[in-house]
């Protein structure tokens, strides 16, 4: 029932009366002319009209009554409704207080009565149907990155998987488009399982349409060069289908390509694919903004001046003047990151503003040097019966004498062998990759073959191989004196182990070829090495003599996991007879890094003590398996090997040793356990033998 409302009588009659005025309108011809329009009546104006209302205060609120049953609505008086008075004002001192500062709200809200969701609510599982995806090669890649395969099959809510279908269908599309296939659609559907309650079929639906194919292929913007190059590079063929990651992938080849062939600023664009629905076809435009063709100039440097212009010089495989070339500048780079001097390099070329006198575009070459750590702690160690314990730590200043001057202490500690020694080592000197050094110091040296205590200096230039800048060619060459007093075997039966004074001049140097994929685990390729040792006796009477060696060894990769590797070395002394050569210089065989199975220097003819004599000439081989399965390793190997007591090396005689080894991968090189026992075991050799080291065996 609507609230009653309040009139005054004065307004009551004044309704009624415009009532009647819109009556009488409404009866009026339609040919009537329209009335007048009435005046404006001020109240104010009339006394008698303002006279005749009563006083607002004497107007009482009407008491509500109760209305008998059936009375008409028209005859129900409406009641005004009561006053009411405005309050009072509250004396009340909390009211009156400061409102709280806005730091002081706690925002989080009563969890007290939250309902939290049971973990044992039932869950709502589904499997996924994918349609029209696999006659095209597309599933296996869509499933992949579904989230309705990849993400849990086990849901809260079927919302949950309609979202997951409809990322989905998202997904389907684009890999339709990433194909080619700019007309394909894809949609979901969602149905109770018939064959499983409580389960839903999720299916994923895709109409790939025509594939489109390249229509028109176009490289604009540059000039005839460049473009040529970029068309070379790009390899894209009219009729080919338009595969989004070919497209990409060969867009790289024009950035790769570009400054490889003097034009280091070149830039690509955004390609334009223009499709036609008719012929399924698309135009393909790539701009082009090749900039000047550029030849090699200058360099400068940035950052901290750690190397100087004439130092840089000795880096690069090009000179001035030649054309510009990418992958000889990253070259340098590389080269400058081998030193480990910097913590972070970089070569980027400069545009000079001057021209060649061909017409091209003069480019520096801008080094930016930060310094790395130059003092380095490094460390080894190992074991291997008959050699004992052995470790050896090391601490080098790198660039203690600028530039690229280096000096290393390095200290040797064991059960059987002890020693320090001094080295200073230049490298780049003078150019690139090539390294001076001067080194010395002394070793105590205690083993079944011999006992010496040696002092050594000498000198020596190279070209080596790092783990960041592996070599095909490496070298070495250099002289040493060595002073040495040993006591070795005795070579007569009624002998004894005289001790004696050796001082030996020597010109060591070696050659090696590395075809190999890897310094320190190499799985693949081969490596041949030569060394050879021109030496005498510089005590009373020259006596001269050489000693050579020759090393072969191939990786073969069975397998992804397999690695099937192998040695053959032959070693020879000419130009001196046995007793003429100090112990230590003499040739053993046996050991970890020899012929596994027997001790180290252990295999071979031995006096009446049961030491070792030692040699003129030997033979080797060596075969492994190396199986890997993640960072661990097994591999069985068999050794072969022979010491010969004149200098031409043979077959015959030859001893055996197999054994299994373990290997822990790491980022520096595989750890290496190796047990093996000697097959044929003869009195006194060891039952089994062990070896432990960083690095593959060979």
């Amino acid at each position: 029932m609507p609230s009653p409302r309040i009139l005054a009588r004065g307004s009551v009659a004044a309704c009624l009366f415009a009532l009647a005025l819109f009556a009488l309108a409404l009866s009026a011809p339609a040919w009537a002319a329209p009335p007048a329009p009435p005046q404006a009546i001020d109240p104010a104006a009339d006394p008698d009209f303002e006279a005749a209302l009563p006083p607002l205060d004497s107007i009482q609120a009407p008491q509500a009554e109760e209305i008998p049953a059936g009375t008409p609505p028209a005859a129900t008086a409406p009641a005004p409704a009561p006053a009411t008075p405005a309050p009072a004002a509250a004396d009340d001192a909390d009211l009156a207080a400061p409102l709280p500062p806005l730091s002081g709200f706690d925002p989080t809200p009563d969890a007290g009565n939250a309902r939290v969701p049971s973990e044992a609510a039932p869950r709502i599982r589904y499997r996924l149907a994918v349609e029209g995806l696999k006659p095209i090669g597309l599933e296996d890649d869509f499933r992949s990155l579904s989230a309705l395969a990849n993400d849990s099959k086990d849901v809260a809510n079927s919302a949950q998987v309609a979202a997951r279908a409809n990322v989905d269908v998202g997904l389907a599309e684009r890999l339709l488009r990433s194909e080619g296939y700019y007309d394909g659609v894809a949609s979901s559907s969602i149905v109770p399982a018939a064959d499983k309650a409580g389960e839903l079929l999720v299916t994923i639906s895709a109409t790939p349409g025509p594939r489109y194919s390249f229509g028109a292929i176009a490289v604009t913007g540059a000039d005839a060069e460049p473009t040529a190059i970029a068309r070379e590079a790009l390899r894209l063929r009219t009729g080919d289908p338009i595969r989004s990651i070919v497209v990409e992938g060969r867009e790289a080849q024009v950035v790769l390509a570009l400054p490889q062939h003097g034009y280091p600023f070149a830039k690509v664009g955004q390609r334009d694919i223009l499709l036609d629905d008719a012929t399924h076809s698309g135009d393909y435009t790539l701009p082009l903004e090749a900039g000047p063709r550029s030849v090699f100039g200058g360099f400068r440097t940035k950052g901290q001046d750690i190397f100087d212009i004439e130092h840089l010089s000795v880096f690069p495989r090009f000179k001035p003047g030649q054309l510009y070339d990418s992958r000889l500048a990253d070259d340098m780079r590389q080269a400058l990151v081998a030193t480990s001097i910097f913590s972070t390099v970089a070569v980027q070329p400069v545009a000079t503003g001057e021209k060649a006198p061909d017409g091209s575009e003069i480019v520096d070459l801008e080094v930016t040097q930060r310094k790395g750590p130059w003092r380095v702690l490094a460390g080894s160690a190992g074991y291997g019966t008959g050699q004992g314990i052995k470790a050896e730590a090391s601490w080098t200043h790198r660039n203690l004498f600028p530039p690229e001057g280096s000096l290393t202490v390095t200290a040797i500690g064991g059960t059987q062998e002890q020693g320090a020694s001094v080295a200073f080592r230049r490298a780049n000197a003078g150019q690139r990759d090539r390294t001076f050094q001067i080194a010395g110091g002394f070793r105590r040296s205690d083993f079944d073959a011999y006992n010496a205590n040696t002092v050594n200096v000498g000198i020596n230039w190279s070209r080596q191989s790092t783990p960041l800048w592996q070599k095909r060619w490496s070298w070495s060459y250099g002289a040493e004196i060595i002073g040495t007093n040993e006591k070795g075997a005795a070579l007569t039966p009624d002998g004894d182990r005289p001790r004696r004074n050796y001082l030996i001049g020597a010109l060591p140097m070696q050659v090696q070829y590395d075809r190999s994929d890897d310094l320190l685990n190499p799985s693949k390729g081969y490596r041949l090495l030569v060394r050879a040792s021109p030496e005498s006796s510089l005590q009373g009477k020259l006596r001269g003599y050489a000693r050579l060696s020759g090393q072969a060894t191939g990786y073969w990769p069975a397998t992804d996991s397999l690695v099937v590797a192998g040695r053959a070395m032959v070693s020879s002394i000419v130009g001196a007879s046995l007793e003429g050569i100090a112990p230590s210089r003499r040739i053993y065989v046996g050991g970890g890094g020899s012929v596994r199975g027997f001790g180290y220097q252990q295999l071979g003819p031995k006096d009446a003590q049961d030491n070792p004599t030692g040699g003129l000439s030997s033979t080797e081989f060596a075969l492994e398996a190396r199986y890997r399965f993640g960072n661990f390793g097994i591999v069985p190997f068999v050794d072969a090997g022979r010491l010969g007591q004149d200098s031409t090396p043979g077959l015959s005689h030859m001893r055996y040793g197999a054994g299994i080894g373990g290997r822990y991968y790491t980022n520096f090189g595989p750890l290496r356990v190796d047990l093996a026992t000697p097959i044929d075991r003869r009195p006194g050799e060891s039952r089994f033998t062990l070896y432990i080291s960083i690095g593959q065996a060979f």
